[in-house]
């Protein structure tokens, strides 16, 4: 059975601003006030919540003196409070993956957002259930680029590891997708743009109206 594994945060969802915004109540707290902005700073957060910290300690001289473990916990409280304030799937997206149930793909999810927060914003969203699986961050001992948490999302959803395609945003999901020795398509309509094409993916597509035609030319 051939499945599609979709990333979230950037890929199926654009979850930049609250990202961007539970970062900054951690620097609010220590008394700096809004250290990343959420249109520039887009791609930082789609590389995860350490990320933004690490990128706003840095701005900050590091002066607050305050190490990023002992903001994470703080920052992933903040995110669970307001995890859907401004967070939208990115047009298309669902369109996309009922084209591909209803072709006989099965549809899984692949995420670093750790599995309790990938759980509520899809839950949330209302999408939840059209997932045959979700492996979050924590699901197992390991995350992406590691494959393993590729494969397990596509045998959880029923399908052959061998026969799937990753949809990604980062370097980080086309790393996992050569790991796997898999297909990968990036988008191209988040904060890289045309900047994905350097990390020379099987494809990219700039809309979800793209993807099915794409993967049926991918694996079948």
């Amino acid at each position: 059975m051939r499945t599609v594994v979709f990333d979230l945060d950037g890929t199926l969802a654009d979850t930049s601003a609250d990202l961007i915004a539970a970062a900054n109540a951690c620097f609010r707290g220590l008394g700096a006030g809004d250290v990343l902005d959420p249109v520039a700073d887009a791609a930082t957060a789609f590389r995860g919540g350490r990320a933004m910290l690490d990128l706003g300690f840095q701005r900050l001289g590091d002066s607050a003196g305050t190490d990023v473990d002992q903001q994470y916990p703080l920052l992933l409280q903040a995110y669970e409070g307001a995890i859907d304030a401004h967070t939208r799937l990115y047009p298309g997206a669902m369109d996309a993956v009922e084209e591909l149930r209803q072709a006989g793909y099965r549809v899984a999810i692949c995420t670093n957002k750790p599995e309790k927060l990938a759980h509520l914003l899809l839950t949330r969203l209302g999408v939840l259930d059209v997932f045959g699986a979700m492996i979050g961050a924590d699901t197992l001992p390991v995350r992406k680029p590691d494959p393993e948490p590729l494969r397990e999302a596509v045998r959880r959803a029923g399908g052959d590891p061998a026969q799937c395609v990753l949809v990604g945003d980062t370097v980080t999901d086309r790393e996992t997708s050569r790991a796997a020795g898999v297909p990968s398509v990036l988008v191209t309509f988040g904060p890289d743009g045309q900047g994905v094409a350097a990390l020379k993916p099987e494809a990219t597509i700039g809309h979800y109206r793209e993807l099915s035609s794409v993967v049926r030319a991918l694996i079948g």
